[in-house]
């Protein structure tokens, strides 16, 4: 048997350098120590200075959040004012439609409209102001030729009627 060639052959074991960087979560770790060793020195420090940066942030958080609300307020108060606009013109509408249906159909039945009963009145006024100018003159005419005045009854045009006797 020949002798294996054992020297010439080495065998080698990595081992790092003493100088090498650590893997990152050894990284992490040793961050996160340090990070507890500087709170503890700093302590309360530390902690007044998140809190009032703490209490900025929600200032500007609040402020901006009423800006928005504001913002969205106005918006919704226009949007409703232009749905109660479009809505009234909308009531417009149908009340016209209506007015002009129920016209129509009294109009079928005979019945007078306002601008009819209106010119009536009018046309009954005039006529009153006639016959009042006429009744000064007639009552003189009946003193002159001795004849009577018609009476009240007479001139509205509401007679009695005698009573029929059996």
């Amino acid at each position: 048997m020949t002798k294996s060639n054992d020297t010439t052959r080495k065998k080698t074991i990595s081992v790092p350098p003493p100088n090498t960087t650590p893997p990152n979560a050894q990284h992490i770790w040793l961050a996160g120590l340090g990070a507890m060793a500087k709170a503890q020195e700093q302590g309360s420090k530390a902690i007044e200075a998140l809190v009032n940066e703490g209490l900025s942030f929600q200032r500007k958080s609040q402020a901006e959040a009423q800006l928005r609300l504001q913002e969205a307020t106005e918006r919704l108060t226009h949007i409703a004012s232009d749905f109660g606009h479009q809505a009234t013109g909308r009531v417009d509408k149908l009340e016209h439609l209506f007015e002009d249906r129920v016209a129509k159909a009294m109009h079928r039945l005979g019945m007078p409209s306002p601008i009819d009963m209106q010119m009536l009145n009018d046309r009954v006024a005039q006529l009153e102001e006639r016959l009042a100018a006429l009744q000064p003159k007639t009552a003189s005419k009946t003193v002159a030729t001795g004849k009577t005045a018609p009476s009240e009854a007479q001139a509205t045009g509401t007679f009695k009627r005698p009573k029929k006797t059996a």
